[in-house]
């Protein structure tokens, strides 16, 4: 057992596809100049890539515009972005608990500083939110509804085109958070009722960290919330309006902008489906192997339907960072512990009383083998707690 065995694929996936390390080098040591600054050729051919990406992404999403696909440093900058772009003083949100704190630590700096008032919907006992919940909870001053399509804590894929739904039919601007649902699952904002999308880069996307970003609906309004260099029209006293300038500031991750290129040529390659299937058949072998184990409790995944690989689970005695540092020292396995960025969701969990819980995150490069080993480590683990 001197490799490795990676299961935490929630968290940023490893090992990214050969190709993107490929082209990630390859670009950087041929291309790494500024894109979109001056007229010359490197310069051009690197603007180039940045543009052909965008509208990759735009497609990838079904989106309209490729101008209004932005790249942010990640899913948490994207949302800052939008969150604090949207909302004002006195007006309202509508979230859930099954959110990051990418969502939730925004919308509590402007409760707390701007009085926006903020609304958490809870789910139930099998992960899912209820669609039903939210028209109720919708006001005259509503101007923002947030949810995450996929689950980072317990897996579970949110009903989001039936929310989405409620939202267009009051013009409530809905706004989803797709970073582990991306390169997992579908995501079509046109289908699913999507107003803004924020993603990152370097889990499901297999690109590298450093680097997301945010597809913006037309007729949506987002205001700057921050200024600075763009490369374009640079007499202007003011940050530009019109996109995609409008959301990006600075000197783009042109080095993450390649690597996520390689990653979604990779997974478009590979099918969706078909990395989605794989995936789902390995955690249900996981999920199958340790649903009777004594001493080992699972969370929300006695049905897996509308689930992405995502396994959560404590054992009796332990404290998950105990449970993760034993996986670590003595099997080389590697999961993430703790809360996972989503307290909400693990106090409604009960989990929280625990210091949260251990999570296996599977992706496209895990095998049988790998679940096989995860299943017996966990096995000994919670055996040796009983003796």
């Amino acid at each position: 057992m001197d490799k490795l065995i990676f299961l935490d694929n929630g968290a940023t996936s490893y090992p990214k596809p050969e190709e993107v390390y490929m082209f990630m080098d390859h670009f950087y040591r041929n291309f790494g100049v500024n894109p979109g600054r001056s007229g010359y050729d490197l310069c051009m051919e690197t603007g180039e890539l940045v543009e052909k990406t965008r509208d990759m992404l735009t497609k990838f999403f079904n989106g309209k515009d490729p101008n209004r696909l932005c790249f942010s440093y990640n899913a948490t900058d994207a949302l800052n972005l939008i969150i604090n772009g949207m909302l004002e003083e006195g007006d309202h949100a509508i979230s859930t608990t099954i959110e990051h704190n990418s969502v939730l630590r925004p919308l509590y700096h402007l409760y707390k500083y701007k009085g926006v008032e903020v609304d958490h919907i809870p789910f139930d006992r099998k992960g899912f939110v209820d669609p039903d919940g939210f028209p109720k909870k919708i006001k005259k001053n509503t101007k923002l509804v947030t949810v995450n399509h996929a689950s980072n804590v317990i897996g579970t894929i949110q009903p989001v085109k039936e929310i989405g739904k409620y939202c267009k039919e009051r013009d409530i601007p809905f706004v989803v958070d797709v970073s582990q649902s991306a390169g997992k699952i579908p995501v079509d904002i046109e289908e699913l009722n999507i107003d803004v999308i924020a993603f990152t880069g370097h889990k499901s996307l297999l690109g590298p960290t450093g680097i997301g970003g945010l597809y913006v609906r037309e007729g949506i309004k987002i205001k700057h919330t921050k200024a600075g260099g763009t490369g374009v029209r640079s007499a202007v006293p003011t940050h530009l309006f019109e996109y995609p300038y409008r959301l990006e500031y600075g000197t783009l991750n042109t080095l993450g902008v390649a690597g996520l290129h390689a990653g979604l040529k990779w997974i478009q390659r590979k099918g969706l489906k078909n990395i989605h299937r794989q995936e789902m058949k390995l955690v249900t072998k996981l999920r199958d192997g340790l649903k009777n184990v004594e001493g080992v409790t699972l969370y929300c995944q006695d049905d897996l339907t509308d689930h992405i690989a995502i396994f959560l689970f404590n054992i009796d005695g332990l404290e998950a960072l105990n449970t993760g540092t034993i996986l670590d020292v003595d099997y080389n396995i590697a999961c993430r512990t703790g809360l996972h960025c989503a307290p909400l969701a693990h106090k409604q969990l009960g989990t929280a009383k625990f210091h949260g819980a251990a999570r296996f995150g599977i992706g496209p490069f895990n095998t049988e083998e790998h679940i096989k080993i995860a299943i017996e480590a966990v096995k000994e683990i919670a055996a040796s707690r009983r003796k």
